[in-house]
């Protein structure tokens, strides 16, 4: 099977998971062919990217919609990944004959009215033109529904490191503590108590406003760390809040290996004002971490029953949740145990590409 993977901008969930698909597809035979932009080519590595991707009403841009419009002549099946890339891909293939799958990984969130309006037009042009829309979570699905997809189903998006994660055994009490005050300490933060861990951009959807709220109240000796980058202007307005207000949140930037502040963690919170299936969080329960996160997107699916789930932007909830679990080492043990049960049943990447290929290969046939 000949597939383009059209990636759109991305540094996070998005091109982690299009890059472990497009290397599980290549494992099984298929010719795969990734365009996208510079940024995100960069970011994960892919050497041989096509970098086409067009970035506004420029002469560039139009050579390269040419440029991928003549790949997509050539190929079986166009794969878009995200709100962009599809418009990008069904532009590209319009004409051609060659089906594109849109998957949707995001919502479109912010904005005015005009902006609402014409995201609107351009996802139901996008899931009209679509062979098939996929959502990471069910109310994308349902969201390209609305907009009037030919087809809709879900498409659970795997984490490529929770097969390592659950290859490993959570570190024992002491082992724990000693790793987080190694941590602690390469990263100059004096310890105070358990540590709380978060691992986000710094941008509004993850909302870390609340993270900072719910430190102050959560009335128990602790250290709060977020791991990773992202707006800048954000991140210090952030820090200096902390700081202000004396809460013990502390910002240490990108972490090479964010497994290994799992491992040092008691619980892992998420405060995002929306996900859809989100990485982080299957990686925190498949290294036995009891999770904290908002009810939105598909975190219920991932969480329910396991962990604990509050409403967006509810600090207290928040607090008093961390807080349960840090005085109750048993309560603690039995989220962990259940969270790795659950991620241990979950699809690998080998298995993802195995049903994207079935699907590719249904809709092929329909072309």
């Amino acid at each position: 099977m000949r597939v383009v993977q059209v990636i759109g901008r991305s540094t996070g969930g998005i091109g982690t998971h299009a890059v472990d698909l497009t290397e599980h597809l290549r494992a099984l035979g298929d010719e795969v062919t990734v365009v996208t932009d510079s940024i995100t080519a960069e970011r994960f590595g892919l050497v041989d990217a096509r970098r086409w991707w067009p970035s506004g009403p420029t002469p560039g841009s139009v050579r390269n919609l040419l440029r991928l419009r003549r790949l997509t002549r050539s190929s079986d099946v166009v794969h878009a990944h995200g709100h962009q890339a599809g418009l990008v891909a069904v532009l590209a293939a319009t004409g051609t004959g060659v089906p594109v799958i849109v998957s949707q990984h995001n919502a479109v969130l912010a904005g005015g009215w005009r902006r609402k309006l014409s995201s609107r037009l351009l996802q139901r042009f996008v899931a009209g033109r679509a062979a098939l829309s996929t959502g990471a979570s069910s109310d994308l699905v349902l969201e390209a529904q609305r907009h009037g997809a030919r087809a809709a189903v879900l498409a659970p998006v795997p984490s490529p490191r929770v097969p390592g994660l659950l290859a490993a055994e959570p570190l024992d009490r002491t082992t724990r503590a000693a790793r987080r005050a190694a941590l602690l300490q390469a990263n100059g933060i004096a310890e105070e108590g358990p540590m709380v861990l978060t691992i986000a951009r710094v941008a509004p959807q993850k909302n870390l406003d609340t993270i900072i709220d719910a430190a102050s109240v959560v009335g128990i000796t602790s250290t709060w760390i977020v791991v990773g980058d992202g707006d800048p202007d954000l991140l210090a307005r952030l820090q200096t809040r902390a700081r202000v207000e004396g809460a013990p949140v502390h910002f240490v930037g990108p972490q090479s290996d964010p497994g290994t502040w799992l491992q040092a963690a008691e619980v892992f919170v998420l405060t995002s004002t929306w996900e859809a299936r989100a990485l982080v969080v299957q990686e925190a329960m498949a290294a036995g971490v009891p999770v904290v996160s908002t009810d939105t997107g598909g975190l219920r699916d991932l969480v329910d029953g396991v962990g604990e789930l509050v409403a967006v932007g509810d600090a207290f909830a928040v607090g008093s949740a961390v807080r349960g679990l840090l005085n109750d080492p048993k309560a603690r043990e039995c989220s962990a145990a259940a969270g790795r049960l659950r991620a241990a049943e979950w699809a690998d990447g080998a298995a993802t590409a195995q049903w994207w290929q079935a699907r590719y290969a249904k809709v092929a046939r329909r072309a």
